[in-house]
């Protein structure tokens, strides 16, 4: 299973579980830390893949000037992804 087909079986489970939450019997005390568990799963794949694409970002001015701010270029530089 590829990580994509993971997340996207947890975002699967977090969303039946939603579901379930809201039926008038409710979520055993097993599924309620499943779901926080899921969540934070979900949570952290977002973050990182959101800092990633951040990380690989460069901003460029109406003139096509190069603005992308010094701390994504230094980030940039860390990983090798940057010359100058």
């Amino acid at each position: 299973m590829t990580e994509t087909d993971h997340i996207m079986a947890v975002r699967s489970r977090i969303n039946e579980l939603a579901a379930k939450a809201k039926t008038p019997e409710g979520l055993t005390k097993d599924e309620i830390t499943e779901r926080a568990d899921l969540r934070m799963e979900f949570l952290d794949n977002f973050r990182k893949s959101f800092r990633s694409q951040v990380e690989m970002l460069q901003v460029y001015d109406e003139d096509g000037k190069e603005v992308t701010p010094e701390k994504v270029k230094k980030i940039q530089r860390e990983k090798g992804l940057r010359d100058n």
